[in-house]
């Protein structure tokens, strides 16, 4: 079965920004696996640790310890917020969020939730309920969401004695790179705070270093409840992960979760590695450097918006540009109606810019000639 377009292409090689089709043309990696490896591809060092591990340990149930997943949590220590020192692995974004989700219905005893327009939380049911793309939702039995208007704090007055979670991107990403405002996310803070909600950031596309901040959240100075993480952790490697505060967990006994894979030796082994070379190299800091880079040249000729590397340029056909951009060379892809979505990995040079914004810049100029 197939539930996406085809981009007509055969990859068959990755490495760093690059990866190559079957006739052995290059592309510039704009597109990164919707962000997954924001890291590059195969970075030496995951790739490494994945082998060893390889050599090791395969497969092992979480009702076992191994060193793989204790090495991991000690790393996670490392850059997660030190409230949100309860951890849990998954292996997608969705199921994380499904988790999340469970979580806030058990810590309150509620089942009202809300989230926001345009914002994207995974296509599994209870991912789906809070995602607002009608065309993902129609003609499925979801549970009950409201959605509010993102980054208009009036949204905050929804959050009452029957609301168990509010969720939101704090970057949206598939619904238009939409950065949220400090004042937004201190307003839900607050109401969350005084009903007694679960405040849940979905980072897992715009968290680990991509907006310039190791958790986007961080650079409007409010914490979630939940954090949501997932795509480039691990270099992307299939594991997500869903961070809480003590109190939303307090009174769970055992069997309210479980996951087959989530959390195995080897996914764990590329997640530690990758927060490794997240620390080695600054990673934020690159994201920063070459974002604001990219963005300069962007802004010449375009209307754009984001933060760090993840950027949104607006076009009058999306589509039809992302297929000009491939045929010139560079992956991309969509964001909402009008915005082609940039999600290079960390490690783009200035010249990679020069690149991507000559060829961004032409297939504009065709479509307005």
């Amino acid at each position: 079965m197939r539930f996406q377009a085809h981009r007509g292409l055969k990859l068959i090689r990755g490495e760093g920004q690059y990866v190559w089709d079957s006739e052995g043309r290059r592309y510039l990696d704009a597109h990164t696996g919707h962000g997954a490896a924001f890291l590059g591809h195969r970075p030496r060092k995951v790739v490494d640790a994945i082998k060893e591990q390889l050599d090791k340990l395969m497969v092992a149930s979480t009702t076992f310890s191994t060193d793989a997943m204790e090495d991991c949590l000690s790393s996670l220590g490392k850059i997660l917020p030190s409230k949100l020192n309860n951890v849990y692995f998954q292996n997608s974004g969705a199921e994380a969020v499904e988790l999340a989700l469970k979580l806030a219905f058990k810590a309150t005893g509620r089942r009202g939730l809300l989230s926001f327009k345009n914002g994207f939380h995974g296509r599994t049911l209870g991912a789906l309920s809070v995602t607002w793309n009608r065309e993902y939702r129609e003609g499925l039995p979801l549970l009950r969401a409201e959605f509010g208007e993102f980054n208009d704090i009036s949204s905050a007055d929804l959050i009452n004695d029957e609301t168990a979670a509010v969720i939101l991107e704090p970057v949206q990403g598939e619904g238009g790179i939409e950065p949220s405002r400090r004042d937004f996310l201190v307003e839900l803070r607050r109401a969350c705070d005084e009903a007694g909600a679960v405040l849940i950031f979905d980072e897992v596309q715009c968290g680990f270093g991509r907006t310039g901040a190791t958790w986007a959240h961080q650079s409007r100075g409010v914490e979630p409840d939940i954090l949501i993480a997932g795509k480039s952790i691990a270099s992307g490697f299939p594991i997500s992960l869903v961070a809480a505060k003590d109190w939303v967990i307090e009174g769970l006994r055992a069997g309210f979760h479980g996951s087959t894979h989530g959390g195995n030796p080897l996914a764990c082994a590329a997640l530690k590695a990758s927060i490794e070379l997240f620390i080695e190299e600054n990673v934020p800091e690159a994201a920063r450097k070459m974002g604001k880079s990219l963005a300069s040249m962007i802004s010449e000729y375009a209307e754009l918006k984001g933060e760090g590397l993840m950027l949104g340029v607006r076009v009058k056909q999306p589509g039809r540009a992302i297929r000009s951009l491939q045929a010139s060379g560079v992956l991309a892809l969509k964001a909402g109606e009008d915005m082609v979505r940039l999600l290079p990995p960390y490690c783009i040079t200035e010249e990679d810019c020069s690149f991507l914004s000559g060829r961004l810049r032409r297939v504009l100029s065709e479509q307005s000639s």
